[in-house]
């Protein structure tokens, strides 16, 4: 049985079932935007001044081989270079670097455009047969220096001659999130989801389960346009942040893991839209960010379910180098540039490191051997999948909805989906937590519900999880953006763009616990005893 069809029968197990599928509040005043600390930018890069441009969309992609590119780092700090590789039919091509941002309503902005370069066809995808990863492993077709580009989220469009076009996703990371809101990207899904060269984490050439990769490498472009997971998940509220001129700084998950250095100081972490495969490491630098009073957003769902490990190569070499490292002996090359990520799934006992560093192994953070429910960090916990339900409103005098008009009760169709979490008894969570959304639903023929909610921590950390991977989706809904829009439409994107704005503004802030209304503890309210 596949991974998706598994977790929405037996969400949980392991830990013990998860929960069966089975007052009047006055209305504050919505929280006001402040002034952020000296250590912060002022404003989104996108309002000094700089102009936007409409022509950052793909136009006809070609087939798989027409123009494909990944860079030889997930991220880059402001003015170091980066390798960029790149296979196509066409006799050259050149690039085009946009940074995604507001702009107007434009959301996006030409920063450098290459000459042309000579085009060539790489190799065949290599399959390494331990692990069953797929690397490109192509040659350098230019080295890109980033000398003057601002920190943000970045589309490289790769623009071959016959015509044809695809993204290269790039963060160029701040090194300083002090008074800021800190953005999280999500490479390490994206590549777990990816199928280019025929294998994810997800299947194998045959589609299915068995033959999937093991791990799976950055050395590969991504599937499709390029960039899917970035621009259904990612893009939208990254534009809305920057709208809304709070300070902002940007990352990955593969950055915190290595340095939490960006989340020193940080007022807020978002993570965007659907953020899965996080390493420990990440989890305990976040963990440690909102215990120190920073405020967290989970705009997605199924957030933080997999732990994965990060190796700079696939195989013996790596394991020893990781071993080496933990030893406080870092080997030669341990500390290079993370290129794959490690995730065994359900042949957790298949991982190198089953019998000797059970902590890493990879599998659901849930799951033995090393257990750790997710909502812990989050406050619910990942269900199931695949859902399409209307999202119930239970708390309509929250400061969340201030402003939407929005009264309990009150359904939006098809917001709940594809996949969802809600708060499950029994299971860690942040203290006190609120459900202020409560939504009736049906999975693979169990009734449960999704649930959004609003927790706070003794640091004063605001906690806020929508508890559907559908909210980023909805930010563009009724806008054709995305070419698709699960049947939501125009009134939920109101809903959902100005509760978006009344979390991001309220945690702009600080500790939310100083700024904005404690939550009302109501888990047994909805649940029973």
């Amino acid at each position: 049985m596949d991974r998706r069809r598994f977790l929405g029968l037996c969400a949980g197990a392991g830990l013990g079932a998860v929960g069966a599928c089975t007052a009047r509040r006055e209305r504050p005043q919505p929280p006001r935007p402040t002034t952020a600390g000296p250590t912060a930018r002022p404003r989104p890069e996108g309002e000094h001044g700089a102009s936007g441009t409409d022509d950052w969309h793909l136009a006809a992609t070609g087939p798989p081989e027409a123009v494909a590119g990944y860079t030889d780092r997930v991220s880059v700090a402001p003015g170091e270079p980066f390798g960029l590789h790149v296979s196509t039919t066409a006799a050259s091509f050149r690039v085009a670097a946009f940074r995604v941002g507001w702009y107007g309503g434009r959301e996006a902005r030409l920063v450098w455009v290459s000459g042309r370069v000579p085009g060539r066809a790489g190799a065949a995808p290599r399959l390494l047969p331990m692990t069953r990863t797929v690397r490109a492993d192509w040659p350098v077709s230019l080295t890109v220096d980033t000398t003057g580009w601002p920190e943000g989220a970045y589309l490289l469009r790769l623009e071959a001659d016959s015509g044809h076009q695809r993204y290269v996703p790039l963060i160029v990371r701040s090194t300083v999130g002090a008074g800021r809101t800190v953005l999280l990207h999500a490479p390490a899904t994206w590549q777990a989801y990816n199928k280019w060269g025929g294998s994810s984490l997800y299947s194998g050439p045959l589609g299915d389960y068995a033959s999937r990769s093991l791990a799976v490498s950055f050395d590969r472009p991504y599937d499709g346009n390029g960039a899917e997971k970035f621009l259904v998940y990612e893009r939208a509220p990254v534009v809305l942040a920057e709208r809304l001129g709070i300070a902002t700084a940007y990352t990955t998950g593969v950055d915190v893991h290595r340095d939490p250095g960006v989340l020193r100081g940080a007022r807020a972490v978002v993570c965007l839209g659907h953020d899965e495969y996080w390493t420990p490491e990440q989890r305990a630098h976040v963990t440690a960010a909102r215990d120190a009073g920073t405020n967290l957003v989970f705009l997605g769902a199924n957030t933080c379910f997999r732990r994965i490990r990060l190796e700079p190569r696939t195989g013996t070499q790596a394991r020893t180098a990781l071993f080496r490292a933990r030893a406080g002996a870092p080997a030669p090359g341990a500390e290079a540039e993370p290129r794959t990520v490690v995730c065994y799934k359900s042949a957790f006992r298949e991982d190198p490191l089953y019998p000797s560093h059970p902590d890493l192994v990879t599998t659901d953070f849930r799951q033995p051997p090393a257990a750790d429910p997710e909502s812990s960090l989050t406050g619910v916990l990942y269900e199931g999948y695949p859902v399409d339900a209307p999202y119930v409103v239970l708390a309509a005098g929250h400061w969340l909805y201030a402003g939407t008009g929005v009264r309990s009760g009150e359904a939006f169709p098809h917001l709940v989906g594809v996949e969802y979490d809600r708060v499950t008894p029994g299971f860690p969570t942040p203290a006190p937590l609120e459900i202020t959304a409560h939504s009736p639903l049906e999975c693979l023929g169990r009734a449960s519900h999704s649930d959004s909610a609003y927790g706070t921590t003794a640091s004063g950390a605001g906690v806020f999880a929508t508890g559907t991977m559908r909210w980023a989706e909805a930010l563009l809904a009724g806008t054709g953006a995305l070419g698709h829009d699960h049947g939501m439409d125009r009134r939920t994107r109101a809903f959902v763009t100005r509760t978006t704005e009344n979390v991001l503004r309220a945690f702009a802030r600080g500790p939310a616990a100083r700024y904005a209304p404690a939550p009302h503890p109501n888990t047994v309210e909805v649940y029973g005893a």
